[in-house]
């Protein structure tokens, strides 16, 4: 059974910063691109960031880049979300997906997506 299991989220103050986990079973991890997905209120999924099977190849959206990092570890097929400086308008659920092989944008790409956690940035 696949399983992507997200913890991390919480209520940060903008400027503040929270890691997000996502941990994967059921499918062969190391050979999957995993992908971390937010939907806002009122707002459509938005694709946040990816890296691939190796870790060698990350992408992060323009409006996350040089605040927030993916990463991964292999050895506890997990998947991170680092965030810093966050903003209000990171408010958001966040979820993972995966998908088998290369790195794809497009959120059809994916087999496999979490249920999410809530990150709320607010003074």
């Amino acid at each position: 059974q696949v399983q992507l299991v997200e913890s991390g989220g919480g209520v940060v103050r903008p400027g503040g910063s929270l890691k997000l986990s996502c941990v994967a079973s059921g499918f062969d991890f190391k050979s999957a691109t995993i992908s971390w997905v937010r939907r806002a209120p009122g707002k459509e999924r938005e694709f946040v960031a990816a890296i691939n099977w190796s870790g060698g190849t990350t992408y992060h959206t323009d409006s996350v880049k040089g605040r927030f990092t993916i990463s991964r570890d292999d050895a506890k097929n997990t998947v991170y979300l680092q965030m810093n400086s966050l903003k209000p308008e990171d408010t958001a659920v966040y979820s993972c997906a995966a998908r088998s092989g290369g790195m794809r944008y497009g959120l059809e790409e994916y087999d496999y997506w979490g249920q999410g956690t809530q990150v709320t940035v607010s003074s």
